[in-house]
């Protein structure tokens, strides 16, 4: 029965849907039952779905003797009017200006937390997203691209979409089981999370109408119904149709199909373009296998080579030539195997920040040349006051302090925007760091 009653009442329920279901049809499911135990029954499921106070019995009684309600067009003239109480279980909505959000608060620190346990098992410590679940940061300056990011920091208009959307139907499984104030902090960590906000700020009841949403202005009433629907209100044409259809361009080639958890491919990198290097390339083929780190060497035999190399090139200088393994030490560069073991580690930083070619700043900064960079120096990034205090102060990224600041953000520069709780294993920071340096400037 309750169950029925969702499917009547859609997510965006509010008092305009809440009033088609003025009338319960109960009459179809529970047809055996007499009337006081048929209407109590429908308002006790509906109690229950919404954890909302059921309505008194005298009350349910008196609703139950009353005569169903006259035929209408359109109706059958089977169950009875709502009750206030029912309604009020179902009017749950939040208008774009705030109306309709209860006292409370919730600030972005508290939101980690509650987002941690109760958010990140789908959408990751940071709105990054966990497999295909939605991804909730970042994205901003995407809306233009054929493959846009949409999320809440660079597509959603609205904070009252946001908040009525956690309270209304998070977690996954457990709808309606936090707590105002929980639903406040988790909404100020998202706008944290997509540099809305600042680290210090509450949202409440009262602040909420100070937000304003990056994309706010993106969208415009819909005209549809004056410069559309007239177009196609008239009498189909059924003449000159084509004799048969034609595929010309498959879903790849358009890049509407999802992308691999390995992050977006390449607009040249269709599904034609590598149907045509298959077809090019011999059968009997090998393929190549792939660059590791920057081309670096990938085996001891490599690195003596390339040592032998640079020693033989200064034979006959006037200085002498440095022995072949310091040759070899000064240009093997980070070790491979720990390149490839922080590139995995550094997925839980792909979010936020950005390497390699084209790299950009995201919610964090690109991290191109940050080994050996002075903190708080990437051009066109908004860092926190506190880190180009540091970086000011004459902070500059070696492995010891990313170490510390891996391990521990908050502890180590008190102040950041970074809202990472932080690596836990030595060997997961030694990973990433030797990934970090092997990516050039």
């Amino acid at each position: 029965m309750s169950k029925f009653l969702k499917i009547l009442a859609p997510a965006s329920a509010g008092t305009a849907s809440v009033l088609t279901l003025a009338y319960v049809l109960a009459d179809q499911f529970v047809v055996d039952m007499p009337a006081p135990a048929r209407v109590s029954f429908v308002a006790a499921a509906n109690a229950q779905e919404t954890e909302a106070p059921a309505p008194a019995p005298e009350t349910v009684a008196q609703a139950a003797t009353e005569a169903p309600a006259p035929a209408r067009d359109g109706g059958y003239g089977l169950g009875r009017e709502a009750l206030p109480e029912e309604i009020a279980a179902w009017d749950i909505d939040i208008r774009p200006d705030g109306q309709g959000l209860p006292v409370g608060s919730g600030d972005v620190w508290t939101g980690e937390e509650v987002f941690v346990e109760k958010c990140a098992s789908c959408h990751g410590d940071f709105g990054e997203a966990v497999g295909r679940w939605p991804q909730l940061a970042g994205g901003q300056g995407t809306l233009e691209r054929k493959d846009p990011v949409k999320t809440i920091g660079s597509y959603w208009p609205y904070l009252s979409t946001v908040w009525d959307y956690v309270h209304r139907a998070m977690p996954f499984g457990d709808a309606q089981s936090l707590t105002p104030d929980e639903v406040y902090a988790i909404t100020a960590y998202l706008l944290y999370l997509n540099n809305i906000v600042e680290d210090d700020f509450e949202l409440s009841n009262e602040s909420f109408a100070q937000v304003e949403m990056p994309n706010a202005e993106g969208f415009k009433p819909d005209d549809r119904p004056e410069t559309e629907l007239t177009a196609f209100s008239g009498e189909a044409c059924m003449e000159g149709c084509k004799d048969e259809v034609e595929i010309t361009m498959r879903a790849a080639v358009l890049d509407v199909t999802p992308g691999s958890d390995e992050g977006d491919a390449d607009v040249e990198d269709t599904a034609i373009e590598v149907e045509e290097q298959a077809a090019a390339q011999p059968a009997d083929a090998e393929p190549a296998e792939e660059a590791v780190a920057g081309d670096q060497p990938t085996a001891p035999e490599d690195a003596a080579v390339a040592g032998e190399a640079d020693a033989a090139s200064v034979e006959g200088a006037d200085a002498e030539a440095a022995p072949a393994e310091a040759v070899v030490e000064a240009s093997a560069g980070p070790d491979p195997e720990l390149v490839a073991a922080g590139e995995r580690v550094f997925k839980k930083c792909a979010a936020c920040h950005q390497v390699g070619e084209n790299a950009k700043n995201r919610s964090g900064p690109q991290l191109n040349g940050i080994v050996g960079r002075t903190a708080g120096t990437v051009e066109g990034f908004r860092y926190s006051g506190a880190l180009e205090e540091a970086g000011a102060d004459g902070l500059v990224w070696d492995h010891e302090s990313l170490a510390g600041f891996l391990a521990d953000p908050r502890a180590y520069l008190k102040g950041t925007k970074m809202s990472f709780a932080g690596l836990r294993s030595d060997e997961d920071i030694a990973a990433i760091t030797a990934f970090l340096e092997a990516q050039g400037e």
